[in-house]
């Protein structure tokens, strides 16, 4: 593979971002990350804002020194895009909790963070916005003889945001799960489309979005890290376009770029 997609050129956000509003903003911060500010509640999930041990193609719309408060921290999983040791030191002073699924919050506890567990379907509250933790299948370090610990299937998961302007649905890095084309009908998802076999897959990824027709498309896992070989981190917007009912729904966004949610229902 010799050519890779790549996000557009980043919007840098400003403070404005943080502040009081009437509705629910997202942001893709780059791969898997973004940050939600729903009526004045910021919640960032999987933030990868500095430290990567890869190259990147765009740079972070956000530097973690930028960010004054966060609600709420969620991470999926422990894989380094997802928990970045680097951006978390450094967001750790200005967070009120991170939540995770129970051996990810164990990791992040002895790491000195405050965080807590839940299991798979558990849900609880940060202020207004009702997260519920989903399922997700993406034990690959099972097969990689490195990894000594046997990885379980809660060790990874999804997060479902129910907030006053709609819900949205972040899918983790999974396969297709039969359960997760059995959602109630989410207003936004965090779309992860990527074709590997530890990742969704192109064509179940069209599966997902096509047994949500109404779902806002925000593209993610794509265009912002420089891996052509690995197909993680390659996939391509315009695969998609005649491939999903009401294209118009797909939002290729730059990292930093602001979305609005819409209730959809």
């Amino acid at each position: 593979m010799t050519h890779q997609a790549i996000a557009p050129k980043t919007q840098f956000m400003s403070q404005d971002a943080f502040l009081p509003q009437e509705y629910t903003s997202i942001y893709w911060l780059g791969n898997a990350g973004e940050m939600i500010n729903s009526r004045g509640t910021i919640i960032l999930l999987d933030p990868l804002l500095k430290g990567f041990d890869m190259p990147i193609l765009r740079e972070a719309p956000l530097q973690p020194k930028d960010v004054k408060h966060v609600d709420a921290l969620l991470i999926t999983h422990d894989d380094n895009d997802h928990l970045s040791k680097t951006t978390l030191n450094e967001l750790a002073a200005q967070t009120t909790c991170m939540y995770a699924p129970h051996f990810v919050a164990q990791l992040l506890t002895q790491l000195g963070y405050r965080a807590q567990g839940y299991s798979i379907g558990d849900y609880f509250k940060v202020n207004q916005v009702e997260i519920t933790l989903t399922p997700a299948d993406h034990a690959w370090k099972n097969s990689n003889p490195k990894y000594r610990r046997i990885y379980d299937f809660e060790d990874y998961c999804g997060f479902w945001l129910d907030t006053p302007d709609g819900s949205i649905w972040a899918i983790g890095d999974s396969r297709l799960i039969p359960s997760q084309l059995n959602m109630k009908q989410p207003d936004a998802i965090f779309f992860d489309f990527s074709d590997s076999s530890w990742h969704i897959g192109f064509d179940h990824a069209v599966k997902l979005a096509n047994t949500y027709p109404n779902a806002d498309l925000l593209l993610c896992h794509w265009g912002t890290v420089d891996a052509p070989e690995m197909t993680p981190f390659n996939g391509n917007p315009e695969q998609l376009m005649d491939k999903i009912i009401h294209p118009q729904r797909i939002h290729v966004l730059a990292p930093g770029e602001v979305f609005i949610l819409k209730k959809h229902s």
